[in-house]
């Protein structure tokens, strides 16, 4: 499966994205993830925001199943948890 990856730009975060990032990937080996390209699919698209507004755009993206949308940390054992469940189907 492959999860494309799109970050907000970072004008307000409230946590450390990139280290969120790395833990859902690190977790998770057994799911390709790039960085979201348009004009590129992808199985499913993880939209990493740094605050509550969680504004980053990603309807540009050629995305098969479902969009995942996060903004605090305390999301991401959730995060990791439906992304788990989509690969274990």
């Amino acid at each position: 499966m492959k999860c494309g990856v799109k970050f907000c730009g970072g004008c307000n975060p409230r946590y450390d994205r990139g280290a969120a990032y790395r833990e859902i990937k690190d977790e998770l080996k057994n799911i390709e993830f790039v960085h979201a390209e348009e004009g590129v699919p992808v199985d499913n698209l993880l939209v990493i925001g740094g605050c509550t507004a969680c504004c980053a755009s990603y309807e540009q993206y050629d995305v098969k199943n479902e969009v995942f949308k996060m903004w605090d940390k305390d999301h991401i054992e959730n995060i990791k948890n439906k992304l788990k469940a989509i690969t274990e189907d």
